[in-house]
């Protein structure tokens, strides 16, 4: 990475079931009802002009604030891109659709965020675009706004149709993400696509017949990515795919309802190597869904298989890892005070298989307080932040819970290698002393009380980067990968 991936922000920063149903039923037995000390703060109340039904997680950006998108609402009623604060502070960066007469040119219905290693912001519309079938945007801190790609632009619209979920950035620098619709045969076909930060757009492949992929991707450390989904043939009831760097799709799992169903959500790759994710139902059990582990080579184990009940239900956004080792995520199901419906919680899960259930969504007269959550993300001030689609007269929310978990850093990008240029996000980092790659020194410079930028030291070797603070040391939330 070079410092000009940076150079535009200089300014601003420096002024319960598996295969085997005793082992489920151990893990159901596992649920307790006691919960570490925690607090639940709503951080704002969407209403329509500021953007309405987020459908995404947040993203933290290099200056300490969290980014998202909201599938409707904001002024021209196509949705928004916003950013807010730790403390609730909320501001529309962008509003799509400026232009309904024109079709949406910019876009319509994004859904979700990714940070760049230049500091920019990338995401998708499900619709509009020149050709009113969706497109890739890239945005920057302060909302300005670059179309990079219309989808369907290709004859036939064997480029894809309404790309689904975030992307991902590669550590190749290029971006990857998949569409769940192509008119190439005439069916319901997924397109794996990659396209550049400048906007050079390829189609990667076309997955056969009547095969759907969820997306978002995650690219292991293998270097290949995988995703959910499936067709209604052979994977009826859902699949784990392996997409490599070139295209080449090959599922390596396929559910069968004793194990799960449904798989939706992005896939988590563990400190173990292995991927976990989650399955949203289960019909041919007792189950309302649960989160699974899977090696690369394709050997699956229930970690949980929700009950319905007090733990919920119904996970469609997947898990994260927090800074304890113990999972967190969020489900539909749910036991709040005002819950009729779809209400959701919020859980932690610990790699043995103990859930414990850490707040009920809908607690609150007219579910003020949300329901229906997207998905988690830890910040670095080491609370978890995260969206709701909406409730009884409120077009969704942001929330903070508080766990109790201490602040950390993250890098950007997470693996590099000697003499690339590193960003590190964190807060309260002025003052900095020392960087260090799994123990060995490294040059830095403190661009922000949010941002160090440093390069990968000589003799460096794959662990852990820790940042020497005034205030204490702060450890990186995953291992460094050295390339």
């Amino acid at each position: 990475m070079q410092l000009s991936r940076f150079n535009d922000l200089r300014a601003p920063h420096l002024a319960c079931r598996g295969r085997k149903f005793l082992a489920a039923l151990l893990v159901c037995l596992g649920l307790t009802v006691s919960a570490p000390s925690q607090t639940f703060t709503n951080l704002i109340t969407f209403n329509g002009t500021d953007g309405e039904f987020p459908s995404a997680s947040l993203i933290q950006g290099i200056d300490g604030n969290f980014y998202g998108t909201t599938s409707k609402g904001g002024a021209y009623n196509g949705g928004s891109v916003f950013k807010i604060t730790p403390a609730g502070k909320l501001t529309t960066l962008y509003s799509f659709c400026p232009d309904p007469i024109a079709n949406c040119p910019d876009g319509s219905n994004p859904d979700g965020l990714v940070l760049a290693t230049n500091g920019m912001f990338y995401g998708t519309t499900q619709y509009g675009g020149a050709n009113g079938s969706g497109s890739i945007f890239q945005m920057t801190e302060a909302g300005k706004l670059k179309t990079l790609y219309s989808f369907c632009s290709q004859a036939n619209c064997t480029d894809g149709e309404e790309p689904a979920g975030p992307l991902v950035q590669g550590t190749s620098g290029k971006f990857y993400g998949v569409t769940p619709l192509s008119g190439s045969t005439g069916e319901s076909t997924s397109v794996i696509f990659e396209i550049t930060t400048s906007g050079a757009f390829t189609v990667l492949s076309t997955a056969p017949t009547d095969t759907f992929l969820n997306g978002p991707l995650t690219q292991a450390t293998d270097g290949n990515f995988y995703t959910t989904g499936g067709n209604f043939s052979d994977y009826e009831d859902g699949a784990i795919f392996k997409i490599k760097p070139t295209g080449s799709l090959s599922a390596i799992f396929a559910f069968d309802d004793t194990d799960g169903n449904g798989p939706l959500g992005a896939l988590l790759q563990g400190p173990n190597g292995d991927l976990y994710g989650t399955t949203s139902s289960a019909p041919g059990t007792v189950y309302y869904g649960t989160v699974f582990q899977l090696t690369l080579s394709g050997t699956e184990n229930t970690v949980y298989g929700f009950a319905g009940g007090a733990d919920g239900g119904h996970p469609t956004t997947g898990v994260i890892l927090g800074t304890d080792g113990n999972f967190y995520g969020t489900s539909q199901a749910g036991t709040g005070k005002f819950c009729s419906a779809v209400c959701g919680i919020i859980f932690q899960l610990t790699q043995g298989g103990t859930l414990t259930p850490l707040y009920d969504f809908c607690s609150k007269p007219n579910c003020t307080d949300g329901l229906d959550p997207n998905g988690l993300l830890q910040g670095t001030d080491g609370n978890f932040y995260g969206t709701t689609f909406g409730g009884p007269g409120v077009d969704g929310t942001v929330f903070k819970l508080s766990v109790g978990l201490g602040p950390f850093v993250k890098t950007l990008p997470t693996s590099g290698v000697v003499g690339e240029q590193v960003g590190i996000l964190g807060n309260n980092l002025k003052g900095t002393t020392a960087v260090s790659f799994n123990g060995t020194a490294a040059t830095f410079k403190v661009y922000s009380n949010t941002l160090i930028l440093t390069t990968v030291p000589a003799g460096a070797t794959t662990g852990t980067v820790e940042v020497a603070t005034p205030s204490g040391t702060l450890a990186g939330n995953v291992a460094f990968l050295v390339k």
